[in-house]
């Protein structure tokens, strides 16, 4: 009995080796292109310095960071591109639903997408945890519906409802969720400057800060 004892934990020994050194990858999806939804479709490339933002459309402080960012844009117009990533946390029960809204906008109209952002950070109180906590998915997908039809157009309201039947949408979106994993991100907002992440990103960013952040790249440029 002994002999076979020790024959047996040997063999499991062996197995659990062979489990620790076997490396299994599994490819990300790859998407048929870049995420993110690029501010008015300005170039991304050339000659402008380009800013990732990493935003939870039900989050506060991604909500606080963008008005100090859309001035921004306002102050170096063609100087600065800004490209956003919906990056929906997992503590935000509803922020999914959101940002896969946000996908079905951007396919429906891509001009309607930051307004519906913007609507989403306006309202988002409504959607957070506590006062959705006793409502259906259902029932909150119609609602965020009724408010994405005020940026798409009063008729689309069944033609946005059939985006969450699409499949592409809800790849969309999980892609998206990756996409930000796999550089790193781990909250928002998460902030890129040039393919560099911000050692800021997390909070809100002042507007003297991007300017402070953004000056010396343009002077380098000349």
């Amino acid at each position: 009995m002994e002999i076979k004892a020790t024959a047996s934990a040997t063999v499991l020994l062996l197995l659990l080796a062979w489990c620790c050194n076997v490396h299994v990858e599994a490819q990300v999806p790859i998407p048929a292109k870049i995420d993110g939804f690029v501010y008015r479709g300005a170039p991304v490339w050339g000659h402008s310095v380009v800013v990732e933002a990493f935003f939870d459309p039900l989050c506060p402080d991604s909500r606080d960071s963008w008005p100090p960012l859309k001035k921004a844009l306002r102050h170096y117009s063609d100087r600065l591109s800004v490209v956003v990533h919906p990056f929906a946390l997992p503590y935000h029960s509803n922020a999914f639903i959101a940002c896969r809204a946000l996908h079905i906008a951007n396919k429906l109209n891509a001009s309607s997408t930051y307004p519906l952002l913007e609507l989403f950070f306006k309202f988002q109180e409504k959607y957070y945890n506590q006062p959705t906590y006793n409502l259906p998915r259902a029932s909150i997908i119609k609602d965020m519906a009724r408010l994405a039809v005020a940026a798409i157009g009063k008729n689309s309201l069944s033609t946005f409802l059939s985006g969450f039947n699409d499949t592409r949408t809800d790849s969309a979106t999980r892609i998206s969720f990756k996409y930000g994993c796999s550089r790193g991100v781990t909250g928002t907002p998460f902030f890129f400057v040039n393919g560099m992440p911000l050692s800021q990103s997390g909070s809100e960013l002042a507007y003297k800060e991007w300017r402070s952040i953004i000056d010396p790249l343009l002077e380098r440029q000349i």
